[in-house]
């Protein structure tokens, strides 16, 4: 399985962004993704998931209401809307497929992770 992250880059505090997430190999409909991210000297931490069937979404406390995820199977892609930037939002942004079809909120239960990309939000 491969997952590709795209869409990051500098964005001003109150912009927006969207990130992307394309999966090849196993099948990508069967399991729950998430997005997780990682500021400098900070430990990852989760950001999003949903389920296999787009139908639950969860969101960690400090991005609920300004992100949101969701996910096209048909394309094999997963997304991450991301309004009302704030500076503390900047990390490396990585996707991950879950062993399961139900979200885990921790990176333990996630198999297979993208590369990465960098979202800076300046103030």
């Amino acid at each position: 399985v491969q997952l590709q992250a795209s869409g990051g880059g500098l964005v001003q505090a109150g912009g927006s962004l969207r990130l992307s997430c394309t999966a090849s190999g196993r099948t990508f409909s069967s399991y729950a993704m998430g997005w997780f991210r990682q500021a400098p000297g900070k430990e990852r931490e989760f950001v999003a998931g949903i389920t296999w069937s787009a139908t639950i979404p969860s969101y960690a406390d400090s991005v609920k209401d300004r992100f949101t995820i969701s996910r096209d199977n048909a394309k094999r892609t997963v997304y991450l809307q991301m309004n009302s930037l704030k500076p503390e939002d900047t990390a490396v942004y990585f996707c991950a497929q879950s062993s399961t079809k139900v979200i885990v909120r921790t990176a333990s239960g996630y198999t297979y992770w993208g590369q990465g990309t960098q979202v800076t939000v300046s103030s």
